[in-house]
């Protein structure tokens, strides 16, 4: 097993022991942080992934974006390209389960939106460096859309999953700031 992937079983074996009113409680502080960043008030289109535990929790982050009338989008996977789209999502009940149990934008029923018309991309992650980079969940979908993307990004995450350091590749692309339950680090 590379160091990468050691690193991404020792943090799911971390995240699996934080407690529910941990989880809550941290998720909570997170978002209310979110919703006070400069990023946050100026976006009017979000991209958000559909979180699923132990990730921060982005259902409370979505129904404040649309109380506060901004366009969520949400990704969708196209594994056979192993590539990402956004769609705009306006309820929950326009997303499906799709593989590994993640809710998905249901493409008949949402629209498609350009990395050019997405103000804020809330990036997903397990492991992060203080210095913005980041370890996925290892399918490289997010890899492969940041390069096209312009807009501001920001990632979301417990204390425990910032760490001094993990091997970085020349493709890596460090998000701007990350949000967690006890300071926002400022990258770029």
């Amino acid at each position: 097993m590379n160091e990468k992937n050691i690193i991404r079983k020792e943090m799911k074996e971390s995240l699996s022991l934080l407690s529910k009113p941990y989880y809550e409680h941290y998720s909570y502080k997170i978002a209310n942080t979110l919703y006070k960043h400069e990023d946050w008030i100026n976006a009017k289109v979000i991209g958000i992934t559909i979180s699923k535990e132990p990730e921060v929790d982005t259902y409370q982050i979505i129904r404040r974006a649309w109380e506060s009338g901004k366009e969520v989008v949400t990704p969708k996977c196209h594994p056979k390209e192993k590539i990402l789209s956004f769609h705009k999502i306006t309820q929950f009940s326009q997303l499906e389960s799709v593989f590994y149990g993640l809710l998905e934008p249901i493409k008949e029923q949402t629209t498609e939106i350009k990395p050019e018309d997405i103000d804020l991309l809330i990036v997903p992650g397990l492991v992060y460096t203080r210095e913005g980079y980041r370890l996925g969940f290892g399918g490289g979908y997010y890899d492969r859309y940041l390069p096209n993307f312009d807009g501001k990004t920001i990632s979301l995450a417990f204390h425990f999953q910032v760490i001094p350091q993990f091997p970085i590749e020349k493709h890596d692309i460090p998000v701007s700031k990350i949000i967690t339950n006890d300071e926002v680090i400022n990258i770029k």
